[in-house]
């Protein structure tokens, strides 16, 4: 029997192409920065998509590293919150629920008849009054950061938010001194200075931002959320505050990631994309 010199090829899989774009949208405190993940057939055919809401003091930089891993099967949104990177702010004052608002206008002028929502500490509030708003179009919830406070626990956070800007710097020097005390080794000293830079830029609605995600009433609210909701405990300045997190949540399930703190998604991205995904895509 003669045994043909050609072969049949199979087709090689090629890896998804994730495309990366940054854009702007309209909501009612003036235009919104985001960054957008999506693979190269558009991604609104593909699995549930996701929003991801950054801290206080933060930009979408902060799911930056994850962004292409999460999106290659998806369309993965990451917004500036109103006064932080390059979005507006339009009044002085922040609230939970006005944030949670703009928020709210991002999703209709996307026409998102469902989302998948992440949220890291003030993120991770807003997450939580968008899922009891909207509890048809978000489906499922990722927080990190998210805090039940004691009454005393309050008090002491809200006098330190109120201590403000001083002339000679010296605040800025402090806190940074303590953010490296506190940094992982696998932490890149590039990622802190970025937290930095948007923390600096964002300016006083930082601490307006960081006030209200102090006085938010989590204890409250939390029990209001009927979604499936992943609450993330790592060995962070959060930590202990997940398990009364978990414990508040109707559905909620703790996932401890005891080998990672605040730099969790510059230090290990595709750690925390898998975790997403295992969530998400049950």
């Amino acid at each position: 029997m003669v045994q043909s010199k050609h072969r049949s090829r199979l087709p090689m899989l090629q890896p998804a192409v994730v495309h990366v774009r940054r854009s702007y949208a309209e909501g009612r405190s003036g235009q919104i920065h985001l960054a957008t993940a999506y693979p190269s057939g558009g991604g609104f055919d593909e699995r549930v998509p996701i929003v991801c809401l950054h801290q206080a003091g933060g930009s979408n930089r902060c799911f930056a590293p994850a962004l292409r891993e999460l999106g290659r099967d998806r369309s993965v949104y990451a917004v500036d919150l109103p006064g932080h990177g390059s979005s507006d702010l339009s009044g002085s004052r922040i609230t939970i629920g006005e944030l949670a608002g703009a928020v709210g206008d991002f999703l209709d002028s996307l026409r998102l008849r469902s989302a998948d929502v992440i949220g890291y500490e003030l993120g991770a509030a807003i997450a939580t009054e968008l899922a009891i708003a909207r509890p048809q179009q978000v489906r499922r919830l990722i927080l990190w950061g998210a805090a039940v406070y004691s009454v005393q626990e309050r008090n002491t956070l809200t006098a330190q938010s109120r201590m403000g800007w001083r002339e000679d710097g010296s605040d800025v020097v402090e806190q940074w001194r303590h953010e490296m005390e506190q940094r992982a080794a696998e932490v890149p000293i590039a990622a802190l200075i970025d937290v930095w830079s948007d923390r600096l830029l964002a300016g006083a609605a930082a601490a307006k931002a960081y006030a209200a995600f102090v006085e938010y009433p989590a204890g409250e609210r939390l029990p209001l959320v009927k979604q499936q909701t992943l609450v993330l405990k790592l060995k962070d300045q959060f930590g202990d505050y997940a398990p009364r997190v978990r414990s508040s949540l109707p559905n909620g399930t703790l996932l401890d990631v005891p080998e990672h703190g605040s730099g969790f998604m510059s230090a290990a991205a595709l750690r925390f994309a898998a975790i997403v995904r295992e969530f998400f895509d049950r």
